[in-house]
């Protein structure tokens, strides 16, 4: 298991490539929710989400040791991303194997970044198994998109940068795909101020982490349809899973039309354009997943790269206008 020691080397490492993001407030968000809401703007991080930092802190501690001839990885999207910008940056060939259901948001930034396209099934475990192959049939090397040391400690850099821009804290709010975002910035808060509670957020519909955490053991679920697209894991990671066992102090779950809704009012009043994977965490501090007691609140808005085309559609179906 990584300590903060290894988060201070990635935030060392990466600091070149990555923006320091900015924090966000309403203050009528924060009446709605009963606690004073502060959002960390990681959609306006370089390539539109967090993975820029796992992703960089993965490619340049590999080629520390030597030369990198190429890299593969699998990714719904923002990863694959990541990995693409930071390896054109380079000059390393990437190949990126992302689900054939790909946003084409998604698709067309990876190719922007000169990354080699690769579709292979809809699940993580097809397109991470087909990646693996490939790192090895071209002698390069894979990188995970969330369970390995480097990206883990990469994505716990957002909680060194927390504890600077905000005096007091009292809960974070991350939500949950593979276990890289939290379980990083579980070492990184829980090591420096163990007094801070960490909440992950998962999609009801994509409850893996959730089940895995009760249940004290990884449980898998069959490929779900949410429209947190970046939180369509079937299980938790190894690695992330130990540390999400040991520090996290709960998990709650957000419906669709919660997450759907809290898009709706984050675009309507914030003026953010932020993703459904980012809009889980405000689900949770607006329909009370999260005590109303005046608590100074963060929630880590993961990505902001939305397939424009879909957005009414996604947003406006009647069934899901809660108010």
């Amino acid at each position: 298991m990584i300590d903060v020691q290894e988060i201070s080397k990635a935030r060392k490492r990466i600091q070149s490539i990555i923006r320091k993001t900015p924090i966000f407030t309403s203050s009528e968000l924060s009446n709605i929710c009963g606690n004073e809401i502060f959002i960390k703007g990681e959609h306006l991080q370089k390539t539109g989400s967090f993975k820029i930092r796992g992703a960089s802190n993965k490619v340049l501690a590999l080629t520390e040791g030597g030369g990198l001839d190429f890299v593969a990885t699998a990714s719904s999207g923002n990863h694959g991303q990541a990995v693409a910008y930071i390896t054109n940056l380079l000059d390393i060939p990437s190949t990126i194997v992302v689900p054939t259901d790909v946003k084409q948001c998604k698709l067309n930034a990876i190719q922007t970044y000169n990354g080699t396209i690769e579709k292979c099934g809809v699940t993580s475990g097809e397109r991470i198994k087909r990646a693996m192959e490939l790192a090895e049939e071209k002698k390069g090397e894979y990188i995970p998109p969330y369970d390995d040391d480097h990206i883990i400690a990469g994505q716990g850099t957002i909680g060194l940068e927390l504890l600077e821009q905000i005096q007091e804290i009292d809960v974070v709010v991350i939500p949950i795909g593979g276990g890289g975002l939290v379980s990083g910035n579980l070492i990184a808060l829980k090591s420096l101020n163990p007094k801070i509670k960490v909440i992950g957020v998962e999609p009801a519909i994509a409850n893996d982490t959730y089940l895995s955490f009760r249940n004290k053991q990884i449980t898998a679920i069959s490929s779900t349809n949410t429209i947190a697209d970046g939180l369509r894991t079937q299980k938790p990671g190894t690695l992330t899973f130990e540390i999400i066992n040991k520090y996290i102090d709960d998990i709650v779950l957000v419906s669709e039309a919660e997450i759907k809704h809290a898009l709706q009012y984050v675009y309507q009043r914030t003026k953010q354009m932020i993703e459904p994977s980012s809009a889980t965490t405000i689900a949770a501090v607006m329909f009370d997943k999260i005590p109303k007691k005046q608590l100074n609140v963060v929630c880590v808005a993961s990505g902001g790269n939305v397939e424009l085309e879909e957005l009414f559609q996604m947003l406006y179906q009647p069934e899901d206008i809660l108010f």
